[in-house]
């Protein structure tokens, strides 16, 4: 695990720091004669973590001007989580999928994302629909929380290492998100998106937003 959230350096310490991944996957679909893919996955890290309401407790004693997360002494907290994702075809050339992620969210966020919950689902579509086998098109709806302690937290002005700007104004971070991959030459395939964000950061005050993209892909 990170010396601190989402660090490059790292503490060489497993006894004490260290994460577990477990997934489990079952290649059945839920619709009969159609394949499918349905994935379980569980984590927990152990890291020196800290706690969103102790951080908020030191705040409203008067002890610091803003909540912050990392002022603690070095202990090791624990931070756990689990999900399942589904991907379920629907016809020879159009899949849909799904997925939901939960985890505990009172110790800080601290490797990936601030993301405590998670829905998401979509379609994806081969190109062989429109007479272009090596293109792929899809769209997908996302939509993230946090917990009570970390929305308090950043309420009273206290920052992540992605979120926090003085105040939150707290609603469900929504996003729709659209893609295209075009087939060029040989190797080569260009993709551009677009996605549309309400609620950025989890802020009714901030957005909407549009993120256009585009990406590059070269096979040798």
């Amino acid at each position: 695990m990170p010396k601190v959230a989402n660090g490059i350096d790292l503490v060489w310490k497993p006894w004490q720091a260290h994460a577990e991944n477990f997934e489990y996957e079952l290649r059945h679909g839920v619709i009969p004669r159609k394949s499918g893919v349905i994935r379980l996955w569980a984590f927990t890290n152990y890291a020196n973590m800290g706690i969103y309401r102790q951080a908020v407790a030191q705040f409203e004693k008067g002890l610091v001007p803003r909540p912050d997360i990392t002022n603690h002494p070095w202990h090791i907290t624990r931070k756990y989580g689990f999900g399942i994702n589904l991907e379920q075809s629907l016809t020879r050339n159009l899949t849909a999928f799904g997925r939901f992620g939960w985890d505990n969210g009172k110790t800080e966020s601290f490797a990936y994302t601030e993301v405590d919950q998670t829905f998401a689902g979509g379609l994806g579509a081969n190109g062989a629909l429109w007479h272009r086998p090596y293109d792929r098109a899809g769209v997908a709806l996302v939509t993230n929380g946090i917990c009570k302690d970390h929305q308090f937290y950043l309420a009273d002005g206290g920052r992540g290492f992605l979120l926090g700007d003085g105040g939150l104004r707290y609603g469900r971070e929504n996003i729709v998100e659209a893609y295209y991959t075009a087939h060029i030459w040989r190797g080569i395939y260009i993709a551009p998106g677009l996605q549309h964000i309400n609620n950025p950061g989890y802020n009714q005050d901030r957005g909407p937003v549009l993120v256009p993209s585009l990406r590059l892909h070269v096979e040798f």
